[in-house]
């Protein structure tokens, strides 16, 4: 039994370095776009501690949501919070699932280029939108008589630029539309398309559907907020994945970009000399195995199989 053990955990650690070593090679071809990609965060979080600088409290606007929905009060605004980091969570660590499940469909780096891509043209509209209109905020905070509803003027700029975590979650005026609803949207939909577990999709969903109840009853968005945020973030991500090319599916068969090791390397080359094969073992496990027909060049070629081995 410890034999066996023993066995796995060597095979799974074998496994953990191979992948590494390939993300590593990844990350040096594609590191700029990762880069770019966290720095239009930090741009889109100076942008809505911009945008409370010009938030003036009001009356809260009508809305059918606040309407149909019962307030859950300021001691639950928790609820929708955590479930928003639920999502966050689970989807950050999905995508390194590939490090150690030996079932998987991504890169890690390159599944985090494409997400991030989503995230920033997304965030874009979402600036250009909540700076072009500020709306009285509908959160307890952001209401007449907070301390919090308004940002006194900045007395440097350090003051501007250092984002702390206090203004994150008490921000007013970026409300069109919801940025939780552009990550938990962006993050199911990748995982509806390169995830394997249908359950877990369809739970997914729901999940966002209970999320996007959820901030309407905590009153820290309005109805239209969300609304914007389902039809604006699926049409995006559709374009972009339609712009994009497309990830390579790693489960049609052995993972090209990973590193040979030396017990399959010793195999190929066996297998070669058995078979009196010339070509590299590389080269030769690029090509498509033949059943009826071989497509070369745009070209159908028929190839009779023959019982004599001749």
């Amino acid at each position: 039994m410890s034999l066996y053990i023993g066995r796995e955990a060597s095979k799974l650690w074998k496994r953990f370095w191979a992948e590494v070593t390939t993300e590593i090679n990844l990350l040096i071809e594609n590191w700029k776009y990762l880069l770019a990609g966290l720095i239009c965060q930090y741009i889109h979080g100076l942008a809505a501690r911009g945008v409370h600088y010009f938030h003036r409290p009001g009356p809260t606007l009508q809305d059918v949501g606040f309407f149909l929905l019962p307030e859950l009060g300021q001691e639950k605004a928790y609820i929708s919070e955590t479930v928003f980091n639920f999502v966050f969570i689970s989807f950050f660590l999905w995508t390194f699932h590939p490090f150690l499940l030996k079932s998987k469909r991504i890169y890690t780096v390159l599944l985090w280029c494409r997400v991030l891509a989503c995230l920033v043209a997304c965030q874009i509209l979402r600036i250009v939108t909540f700076y072009s209109t500020q709306l009285p905020g509908p959160n307890y905070h952001c209401r007449e008589g907070s301390k919090l509803a308004t940002l006194p003027r900045p007395d440097n700029a350090v003051e501007v630029l250092l984002i702390a975590p206090r203004g994150i979650l008490y921000g007013c005026g970026d409300l069109i539309f919801s940025s939780h609803m552009i990550f938990s949207l962006v993050f199911v939909r990748t995982y509806q398309k390169y995830g394997m577990q249908r359950f877990i999709k369809q739970c997914a969903w729901l999940i966002v559907v209970i999320q996007s109840l959820l901030i309407i009853a905590s009153r820290k968005h309005y109805t239209v907020d969300i609304v914007v945020a389902w039809y604006t973030v699926n049409l995006l991500v559709s374009f972009i994945d339609y712009k994009l090319p497309e990830l390579p599916d790693r489960t049609g068969g052995p993972a090209l970009l990973l590193p040979l090791t030396k017990e399959s390397r010793t195999k190929e080359e066996n297998h070669k000399l058995l078979n009196g094969n010339s070509g590299d073992p590389v080269d030769r496990r690029l090509r498509t195995p033949v059943s009826s027909k071989i497509l070369e060049n745009g070209n159908t070629l028929h190839v009779d199989t023959m019982m004599n081995g001749v």
